[in-house]
Formats: structure tokens, C-alpha cells, sequence
């Protein structure tokens, strides 16, 4: 008969685990049958797993240690739970010799981001927050914040303070005279904080010299071995009479579309980056699409027409319209010089110090208080027109032969002048190009005048007393009323027109080829003997 339990049927203590008997019993005589019974169970217990490991006994240890050490309230009801716990605790995975990276959490990348922010230079003094903040170059993101937030515009105050501390680090590297947040443009992937700025004298000229006669010298590198090339080349290819139209070139650094120098970062902490200046053929082509940015700015633009150039320059050709045709201020804050006569093309502006601004109410109700400070942009792509068919002396004088038929020049366009009122601007059928409200109705006397562009969702400005403010925060694309149709490619070209003189002929049989060479000898022959005939007359 098979054993019930550990023991045999022959070995001492068998027995011991049935219901009627107990070892521990005073009815035993013998003391040490009863040890040996112990010493069996305790053996049973330590019994090891072959799935887990472990044993009974150690198990029961650890759970009870837990009760002690813990001692829960209503140890019975929860004691499966407690035992799970303790199996728990000790499972072991089953790991690589290589140790496994910690997972790093999302808030604390974000902390290891924005620490440069609060990590001062060291060649940097220990100056007060009042004299910081009255520095010229550093814009108050904080107060501008303040009040584009009674209408619910902006950002959170976190992240406002973060791109506060970004313009910081930005001017303390680079040569900045003036700066100010433009603003935030949506992304697919990242977004685009753009800050404006107005480079020290001297700095931007430089670099625009230095860019310039560097593309002046690979030109004629690139022109001269073009030369070399072709004299060594002995068989010339015909060369193509089309000549492609005059490129409109760009307007200079600190004028026009260029006048300021935007820097743009993803996040408040990365680097700063700064955009290349527009170009009026660039500003041309970005009227005719519309592509969501991806927030990577060495991306390409596919599109139709092609853009010229890459995310970078399509990003600042979005940044001179939205300026061009949102940036505003309260009529009568700027005038012109007084040594200047206020012409179309003039450029430039001062603050006026006999300017009284009007009530908050005025400001809403009535348009006409405000007014462009920035130039709009002309359907050439420039501030101010250029005729780019117009050259040199000395071209004129080389191309005079060349040229037979004088083109037709091209009318000069003429758009409204600087600080001209918003009143003025046309409107979007039965949508008004602007909407002027107040932040609050509850309290009027405390109120902000708040300006909404239409054509350009998402820029915004404010208007209190002597301070107003302008700013975006949008998509970069301005509105239409029809969804975006993009432009159809030009007609494909007609094939040559087909005659008798260039239609092929279809190759003649073998028969046709033999007919014809036997035709071919036969005449021959015929004037041979014609020739023999005239020779014996003779």
C-alpha cells in the first residue's frame, strides 16, 4: 500500500497525520517519536518548488514576520492578500549581465530643459531683478502677458516666464540693440517661439557685406571655370536664345521686409536660431500655397508652385505678411520726423511725445485708432517698388545690340503709406478685417482695449493708456473664405506639328528593293551606250 503524505508505512511517525491522532498530544509516551515527527513536517515544509523556488516554510516565516512587523487590523480577512504581497517581494526577473537604463520621466526632461534658464553665466555680476528688468533690449514678456490675459489670450505663466528668461540668454549672446516676443507659431511636430530684434549698428551690415562678397567671389569662381571648359571643348552646342525675366532682388537688411532680424527657437532652453531675410520672390510664392509647418526648419516645402527655399525661409516670408498687415498701434503714438516730409516710401518713425491716448471706449467703438506702423507689403514682394529691368551703364551699353525689341516696362506699384489707419483696410465680404472689443465689461473703467485681426486669425493687440502691445499665436496662414485650391500646373506642350517632310516612311520589301536596284542598273546601261554612240560619231 502507498503512504499517505511524506512518511512510510514503515518508518516511525507514519500515522501521525491522520484526524484521531496527534503527536503533540500528552498521550505519547515516548518523547522522541514525537521529535522525529517534527523533524519530518519541518522537512515537508522546506520542501522547494521546482516552478518558483521556494518553500513553504520560508514562506510562512516572511508572512508572519510581515503580520508582526505591520500588524494589520483583521489579519484572517486579508491574510491570501498578505501572502501574495510577500511572493511578490520576492520574485526576481530574470535580467541581462548588462544593467537596464532607468526609464526617465517625461517632467523631468522638461525640468533638464528649462535649467540653462536659471543658471546664471559666470562672468555675469549679481545684479538686482529691478535693474535687470530695466534694461532697454529686454522686453517685459511678463507685464505684456498680464494684459493680453483679461481677454484670455496668451500663454501660461509658466511658460511665458521660460520664454522671459530665453530672451535674457538670447541678448547676452548676441549683438541686440532692441528685442521683443513676436510671438508663437503652431507646428505638426514642434512649434516656433519667434522673438524680433534690431541687430547693434554695424553688426548686421557686416554680416550682410561679408554674405554678399562671399557669393560674389564663388560666382565668378563658377563663371570662369564655366569659360575654361567651354574654350577647351572644341565642338560648341547651340545655345539657347531664352532669357529668363529679371529677378526682383531683395530689399536691404534694416529696410522694408527686412528691417528686423527674428531668432526662433522649438522650446524656451533650446538654441536660438536665426532666420535667413526674405526674399521677394519667396514672398511671392508663399501668397500662392499654404503648408502646415513641422517645426523642423531644414525641411522641404513641396508644393506648387515650387517655394525657393526650405521651411526656414517660408517660416519668415509668413513673418513678414503676418507683421505687414497685423502690426498696429494707437493713431498718433508715432509721427514721422520732423526733418522728413511724409512720403510713400518713407520707412521710418518716432515715438511722439505729445501723444495723448484716447479712452478705452473711443478705442473700441471707432477704428480710426489706430493705424499700421509697418509698411505693407506690394505684390512684387518688396516694401518699396523696384524696376528690375533697370541696369547698369555698362550693361545697358553691351545689351543694346543684343536687345531689338524693347520690352514693355512694368507699371510702378504704389501701396498705402506708413501709419496709414485700419479703417481703411478692405474687409472679407460681409467679415470686417478687424474686431475691437473691450476685456471686460464689468468693470469699463478698468478695462483693455482688445484688437482681433480677421484676416490673420491669432494676432492680437492691446491698447492701455500709453502702452499697447502686438502679438501671434496661430498656424501662420491667413484666412480665405473658399477652402485652399492649389494652383494647376501650366498645359503640357504641344508636339511638333507632323508633315510629309519629317513623317516616316514605312521601309520597302525585299521585292520593291530588288525592282528598284534592277531599274537602277538599266539606266545605267542605257547611258553607257548612249555615251559609246556619241563617241563613235565622233
Amino acid at each position: 500500500e502507498s503512504g499517505h503524505g511524506p512518511y512510510q508505512p514503515h518508518e516511525p511517525g507514519y500515522g501521525l497525520d491522520q484526524p484521531a491522532y496527534s503527536p503533540y498530544e500528552d498521550e505519547i509516551p515516548d518523547p522522541q517519536t514525537r521529535m522525529l515527527a517534527i523533524k519530518n513536517a519541518k522537512a515537508y515544509l522546506l520542501k522547494t518548488s521546482t516552478k518558483s523556488g521556494l518553500n513553504l516554510y520560508d514562506h510562512f516565516a516572511n508572512i508572519l514576520t510581515k503580520i508582526l512587523d505591520e500588524q494589520p487590523t483583521n489579519t484572517v480577512d486579508i491574510i491570501e492578500n498578505i501572502s501574495k504581497d510577500v511572493k511578490w517581494a520576492q520574485f526576481r526577473k530574470k535580467m541581462d549581465t548588462l544593467r537596464d537604463e532607468p526609464p526617465i520621466l517625461p517632467t523631468f526632461e522638461a525640468a533638464e530643459k528649462c535649467k540653462a534658464l536659471f543658471i546664471k553665466e559666470g562672468g555675469e555680476e549679481n545684479e538686482d531683478l529691478d535693474e535687470e528688468m530695466g534694461q532697454p533690449s529686454l522686453p517685459n514678456v511678463m507685464e505684456t502677458a498680464f494684459y493680453f490675459e483679461q481677454a484670455g489670450i496668451g500663454l501660461n505663466k509658466d511658460e511665458s516666464y521660460y520664454i522671459f528668461l530665453a530672451l535674457k540668454n538670447l541678448i547676452n549672446v548676441q549683438p541686440i540693440q532692441t528685442c521683443r516676443f513676436w510671438g508663437k507659431i503652431l507646428g505638426l511636430e514642434m512649434n516656433y517661439i519667434i522673438a524680433e530684434v534690431q541687430l547693434k549698428e554695424g553688426e548686421e551690415e557686416e554680416a550682410g557685406e561679408e554674405g554678399e562678397e562671399t557669393a560674389a567671389e564663388g560666382e565668378k569662381e563658377a563663371g570662369e571655370a564655366e569659360e575654361d571648359e567651354q574654350k577647351q571643348k572644341e565642338p560648341e552646342p547651340p545655345k539657347s536664345t531664352y532669357k529668363p525675366p529679371p529677378e526682383v532682388p531683395k530689399e536691404a537688411n534694416g529696410t522694408g521686409t527686412n528691417k528686423y532680424v527674428y531668432f526662433v527657437c522649438n522650446e524656451p532652453g533650446k538654441p536660438w536660431v536665426k532666420l535667413p531675410p526674405v526674399t521677394p520672390a519667396q514672398i511671392v510664392c508663399a501668397r500662392q500655397i499654404k503648408k502646415f509647418f513641422t517645426g523642423q526648419l531644414d525641411a522641404p516645402v513641396v508644393s506648387f508652385p515650387p517655394f525657393p527655399g526650405n521651411e526656414a525661409n517660408y517660416l519668415r516670408a509668413q513673418i513678414a505678411r503676418i507683421s505687414a498687415g497685423t502690426h498696429v498701434s494707437p493713431t498718433g503714438f508715432y509721427q514721422f520726423p520732423e526733418d522728413e516730409e511724409e512720403e510713400e516710401g518713407a520707412d521710418t518713425y518716432e515715438e511722439n511725445p505729445e501723444f495723448e491716448p484716447p479712452p478705452v471706449a473711443e478705442m473700441v467703438e471707432s477704428l480710426a485708432t489706430w493705424a499700421h506702423h509697418v509698411k505693407g507689403i506690394l505684390k512684387q514682394g518688396r516694401c518699396v517698388w523696384i524696376n528690375p529691368s533697370e541696369k547698369s551703364e555698362d550693361n545697358e551699353e553691351d545689351d543694346e545690340e543684343e536687345e531689338a525689341d524693347d520690352e514693355e516696362e512694368p507699371q510702378e506699384e504704389r501701396g498705402p503709406p506708413l501709419l496709414t489707419l485700419i479703417s481703411e483696410d478692405e474687409g472679407m465680404k460681409d467679415i470686417p478685417a478687424w474686431t475691437a472689443q473691450t476685456s471686460t465689461n464689468l468693470i469699463p473703467e478698468y478695462s483693455v482695449a482688445i484688437l482681433q485681426s480677421n484676416r490673420w486669425p491669432g494676432a492680437y493687440a492691446f491698447a492701455s493708456g500709453r502702452k499697447f502691445e502686438n502679438i501671434y499665436f496661430g498656424w501662420g496662414h491667413k484666412y480665405s473664405l473658399e477652402s485652399h485650391s492649389p494652383a494647376l500646373p501650366p498645359p503640357a506642350e504641344a508636339e511638333f506639328p507632323i508633315g510629309p517632310g519629317i513623317t516616316e516612311t514605312v521601309d520597302p520589301t525585299v521585292e520593291e528593293e530588288m525592282a528598284f536596284k534592277a531599274a537602277q542598273e538599266e539606266a545605267l546601261a542605257e547611258a553607257e551606250e548612249g555615251e559609246d554612240d556619241e563617241a563613235g560619231e565622233d
